[in-house]
C-alpha cells in the first residue's frame, strides 16, 4: 500500500469511538462517548480534536479507514429494516429449521434463536437448479413479476433472495433482480450468489438476510458519513476494515455490509500481528477488551487465524450452534459480552453473573454519573483502586467512587452480605474468569497450549485486566503496545486493501479436472483482484489461494493453502499430499482408502503488507520514577496492596517497575501485579513478566 502523509483511522464502539491521526509516522489519538443516534457526531467531534492536536486541518487528511459495530449491533438488537426473502418452492423454512442440531444436548427448554425473518415475509418461486448447476423447473418471468407487486404492496425496504444451488448457475437470482430494479427501483436487492456463493443453504440463505437487513441503515449511515466529512472539510477517500482484516472502499462496504460485521475486531488483530512481527513472535493470544465486549484471537506466525463462517448474537455464551451463522471471511476469533460497561447482576442460585448486557455510553457505568444505576466492570476497577477518578479518560470524564460503591452494595452486597469492596472483588474475578474460560476454550477448540504463548492487550480495558488474565492462564509475558487505548482504530492504518473471493464447486481428488480448477481459480483471481484495484490502482497485488478439503463423507473441511504455481497448475497428486499433511496436523493421523473431496475454492487478493522492522528488546536497567502511590486490591493476594503509579510518559528505555504497580495515560491504565514487573521497551511498548 502506497504511503500517504495524513491518515484518520476511526472505530465505532459500543461505548466510545477511537479516532487516531498518523502525520508522518506520528500518532495523535483520543476517545468519544459513542453517539448512538447520529455515529458520525463523535467521528467529526474526535477528528477535530486529534487534528487541533497534530496542528493539521481536517482538509489535509489522505486517507480515512473506518471500522465499527453499527452492523453488528443492527442484528444482535434486530434493528435492522423491514427485509423480505425470496426463495425456491419447498425452501422457505430453512432459515427456521436450521441444521436441526442441539447446541445444549441436556437442556430439557432448548429454545433455539428466531430467525431475521418471520415466516410471513419468506417468499418461494417454482425454480429448481439442481447440485450440478443445471436447470431442472426454469423460472417463470411473469411468476416473479407478480411476486414483486405483492412486494410492492407489503412495503419493503430490502429483499434477499436466495436460491437453491445458485451458487452453481446464477441465472435465477439475477432475473429476480432485473424485475424487481425494473419494479421496485427503490427497494434495496441482495443475491446469495454475490454475498456469499457458498454451499449449505442455512448459512448462504442466513447471510444474505442479514445483508438485506441491514443494508439500508448502512447505506444511509456510510452516505451520511461521507457528506458530514466532506463539509467539514475531509474531502478524502474513505475506506472501510472487513472482517477479513483488509479494508474495502466504501461503495462495495454498502453494497455488502455484512462484511462490516466484525470489522472493529479484526482492526484489533492486524494490530496484535504487527506487534507480533516487531518482536519476531511465532504464537501470540491477541487479548481486546473494549466497552462492551472482549474479543480473543489466536495469531500464529504473525498471522491471524481465519474462518469462512462465524456467529453473532450467540444466545447461550461459548455454545457454538446458538447463534446466527454469517458465511463470509473473518479473522477467527471468541468474542463474550466482557467490557468495562458489561453489567452483573446475581442470578437465583445466588452467584454474581456479568454480561453480556451493557451499559454502553448511554448512560455508561453507575460512576461516570450519567444515570446509571447497576455496577459494571469499570465501577469494579474503580473501587479496587485501578483507576484514578480524576484523570479517566484523561480527564475528560470524571468518574464518582461513591456512586459505584452504591451501585455495588445495592445490586451485588445487599444480595450477598458483602460490601463494595469485596463486591468488586467478585465483579471483577468473574469477568476476568469468563475471560480466561473464553481463552481456553478456544485453545482447546484449535490443540494449542496457551503457556507457550505471549499475551498483547489493547483496548480501553484490557491493560487493566490482561495481568490477572496471565495468571490465570499461566502466559508468562505480556506486551501493552503503545496507543492500546486505541489499538483497533491503529490497526485499520496498519491493514492492507483486500478481498477474498470464493465460490462452491463440488469435486472428488478421483474425478480431478485441472482444466476446469485452473479456469475456477482464475476467474476468482481476477474477481477478487478487481475489487482491489478500485481501492488502489497503482500497488502491487498478491494472491492467496485456498481449497476446502475434506474426506468423502465427512461434515466438514479443513483449508489448504496452495501456491500460485500449484493453482495455475493443478495437480491431484499434490492437492492430495497438502491435505493429508495438513490434516495429520490436525488430527494425528490420515484415513486410508477413502476419497478426499474439495467444496469450496478461494483466492484472496490483497496489497503487500506494511514493512516492519524487527525492534531490539532491554532488560530492565533502571527504575522509573514513582509518581505517586495508592492501595490498590490484588484478587491473586486477595488483601489491598500499597501500589506505585507511574506515569507511562515518563518510563524511559529500560525504565523498570516491580508489581504491584499502575501504570497510567490518557487512554487507559496497565495493572502489574505483584507477581510480575514491566518494562519499558525501546519502541514504546510495556513488557510485562513474571518475576525471577
Amino acid at each position: 500500500m502506497s504511503k500517504t502523509s495524513v491518515r484518520l483511522g476511526v472505530d465505532i464502539g459500543g461505548t466510545f469511538t477511537d479516532v487516531v491521526l498518523e502525520v508522518a509516522d506520528q500518532p495523535f489519538s483520543t476517545k468519544i462517548l459513542t453517539t448512538y443516534a447520529a455515529p458520525e457526531n463523535a467521528i467529526i467531534e474526535g477528528m477535530h480534536q486529534v487534528c487541533a492536536k497534530a496542528g493539521v486541518s481536517p482538509d489535509q487528511i489522505d486517507q480515512i479507514v473506518h471500522g465499527t459495530t453499527l452492523a453488528t449491533n443492527a442484528l444482535i438488537e434486530r434493528r435492522g429494516a423491514k427485509t423480505a426473502l425470496i426463495t425456491t418452492e419447498g425452501f422457505r423454512d430453512v432459515i427456521e429449521m436450521r441444521t436441526e442440531s442441539r447446541f445444549e444436548q441436556y437442556d430439557l427448554n432448548l429454545t433455539l434463536p428466531e430467525p431475521l425473518l418471520p415466516r410471513q415475509r419468506r417468499y418461494t418461486l417454482s425454480e429448481r437448479v439442481d447440485a450440478r448447476g443445471e436447470v431442472l423447473i426454469p423460472l417463470d418471468r411473469s411468476e416473479v413479476e407478480t411476486l414483486a407487486d405483492q412486494i410492492s404492496e407489503a412495503g419493503y425496504d430490502s429483499v434477499a433472495v436466495g436460491l437453491i444451488h445458485s451458487y452453481l448457475n446464477d441465472a435465477h437470482e439475477r432475473m429476480i433482480r432485473e424485475v424487481l430494479t425494473e419494479k421496485l427501483p427503490d427497494v434495496m436487492v441482495s443475491l446469495s450468489c454475490e454475498v456469499s456463493p457458498q454451499m449449505r443453504e442455512y448459512e448462504r440463505f442466513n447471510t444474505t438476510v442479514a445483508n438485506a437487513y441491514i443494508k439500508p441503515l448502512m447505506k444511509s449511515y456510510l452516505g451520511r458519513l461521507k457528506g458530514r466529512l466532506r463539509d467539514e472539510g475531509a474531502d478524502c477517500d474513505i475506506f472501510l476494515m472487513h472482517s477479513g482484516g483488509g479494508i474495502i472502499s466504501l461503495e462495495s462496504a454498502a453494497e455488502f455490509p455484512v462484511r462490516l460485521v466484525e470489522s472493529g475486531p479484526a482492526g484489533g488483530a492486524v494490530f496484535a500481528a504487527h506487534i507480533a512481527a516487531r518482536y519476531g513472535l511465532e504464537k501470540v493470544l491477541s487479548f481486546d477488551m473494549g466497552g462492551t465486549t472482549a474479543k480473543i484471537c489466536l495469531i500464529k506466525n504473525q498471522t491471524p487465524k481465519t474462518s469462512r463462517v462465524f456467529e453473532v448474537a450467540r444466545t447461550y455464551r461459548f455454545k457454538k450452534g446458538s447463534g446466527m451463522p454469517i458465511s463470509i471471511p473473518v479473522i477467527d476469533m471468541v468474542e463474550i459480552g466482557a467490557g468495562g460497561g458489561s453489567l452483573a447482576h446475581v442470578d437465583s442460585m445466588r452467584q454474581i453473573r456479568v454480561g453480556p448486557e451493557s451499559a454502553g455510553s448511554e448512560p455508561g457505568p453507575a460512576c461516570y454519573g450519567r444515570g446509571g444505576e447497576k455496577p459494571a466492570v469499570t465501577d469494579a476497577d474503580l473501587v479496587l483502586g485501578r483507576l484514578d477518578p480524576d484523570t479517566f479518560a484523561g480527564g475528560a470524564i470524571q468518574l464518582h467512587t461513591d456512586r459505584a460503591e452504591a451501585a455495588l452494595r445495592t445490586h451485588l452486597g445487599a444480595e450477598l452480605d458483602m460490601d463494595a469492596t469485596t463486591a468488586a472483588f467478585g465483579l471483577a474475578e468473574v469477568v476476568d474468569e469468563n475471560m480466561a474460560n473464553a481463552a481456553r476454550v478456544h485453545a482447546v477448540e484449535n490443540g494449542e497450549d496457551l503457556g507457550e504463548y505471549t499475551m498483547i492487550a489493547f483496548g480501553g480495558a484490557a491493560p487493566l485486566h490482561a495481568g490477572r488474565l496471565c495468571e490465570k492462564l499461566g502466559v508468562d509475558r505480556l506486551l501493552v503496545p503503545p496507543g492500546a487505548g486505541v489499538g483497533s482504530a491503529i490497526g485499520f492504518l496498519r491493514a492492507p486493501f483486500s478481498f477474498e473471493a470464493n465460490r462452491s464447486v463440488y469435486m472428488k481428488l478421483s474425478d480431478f479436472d485441472a482444466t476446469k480448477i485452473k479456469g475456477l481459480l482464475s476467474d476468482l483471481k481476477t474477481e477478487a483482484a478487481g475489487f482491489v484495484r478500485s481501492c488502489d490502482a497503482q500497488s502491487d497485488i498478491l494472491c492467496e489461494f485456498k481449497v476446502y478439503m475434506r474426506y468423502t463423507g465427512q461434515g466438514w473441511e479443513i483449508p489448504i493453502v496452495l501456491s500460485e504455481a500449484q493453482a495455475m497448475a493443478p495437480d491431484a497428486e499434490t492437492f492430495k499430499h497438502l491435505f493429508e499433511q495438513d490434516y495429520s496436523k490436525l488430527f494425528g493421523r490420515t484415513v486410508a482408502g477413502l476419497d478426499i473431496e474439495i467444496t469450496v475454492w478461494s483466492v484472496n487478493a490483497t496489497t503487500p503488507p506494511e514493512p516492519v522492522t524487527r525492534g531490539e528488546t532491554t532488560s530492565g536497567t533502571l527504575q522509573a520514577p514513582v509518581d505517586a502511590e495508592r492501595q490498590m486490591f490484588d484478587p491473586a493476594k486477595a488483601a489491598s496492596l500499597t501500589t506505585s503509579v507511574v506515569q507511562r510518559a515518563a518510563m524511559t528505555v529500560g525504565a523498570e517497575v516491580a508489581g504491584p504497580a499502575a501504570i497510567t495515560e490518557d487512554e487507559t491504565t496497565i495493572i502489574v501485579p505483584e507477581s510480575r514487573r514491566a518494562i519499558r521497551q525501546p519502541d514504546g511498548c510495556i513488557d510485562v513478566i513474571r518475576k525471577g
